[in-house]
């Protein structure tokens, strides 16, 4: 796994083999941060991570310097990987959370420019990411969801969706408030 972009680009991080996580590939990620470049600022957003694993994409994040990443992982073994990188980097806007989605989900007040989420594949409540993220305005004006998924979801039908990318076996669905 390696950052792209950024302050620590082409920074290899090895997470300890084991951890019961499906990293986003570099090939993925290299063409979701493209997108993310045309349309943010990255050093005037707040970005919240969902289900961070190895804390892959909010490592990417935080090494474009966005004013805060917020990483949510219940994983205790994935949250001290992710504690050790944000030392030995000195990430300072970063804040790993060791929590479950959904009940930080529940919790959460305040809103975020981007919202990432990379569920397990398998994860029946991924449908649910949307609507708890809309009804609770956990979104500023012009914010986008991203929620990485199978083929086995389908959000095209969601008030807020507003577009799809495949790369590989990855889906990102991408939603926002529609004017």
């Amino acid at each position: 796994m390696r950052i792209i972009g950024g302050r620590y680009q082409r920074r290899l991080i090895n997470p300890p083999a084991g951890l019961p996580v499906r990293p986003t590939t570099d090939k993925a990620k290299e063409a979701l941060f493209n997108i993310l470049n045309n349309n943010f600022d990255f050093e005037a957003i707040r970005v919240l991570d969902l289900f961070s694993g190895t804390g892959n994409i909010s490592f990417e994040f935080a090494s474009r310097g966005a004013k805060e990443v917020v990483s949510i992982e219940k994983n205790h073994q994935c949250v001290r990987f992710m504690n050790k990188v944000k030392k030995d980097l000195e990430l300072s806007n970063l804040n790993v959370i060791k929590s479950d989605t959904f009940r930080f989900l529940n919790w959460c007040k305040e809103p975020f420019d981007i919202i990432f989420a990379d569920p397990p594949y398998n994860l029946q409540q991924t449908k649910d990411l949307p609507a708890i993220v809309f009804d609770r305005k956990l979104l500023v004006d012009n914010g986008w969801l991203i929620i990485e998924h199978s083929s086995e979801f389908v959000f095209d039908d969601h008030a807020q969706f507003l577009q799809k990318r495949k790369y590989s076996l990855a889906h990102f669905s991408f939603f926002g408030i529609k004017e």
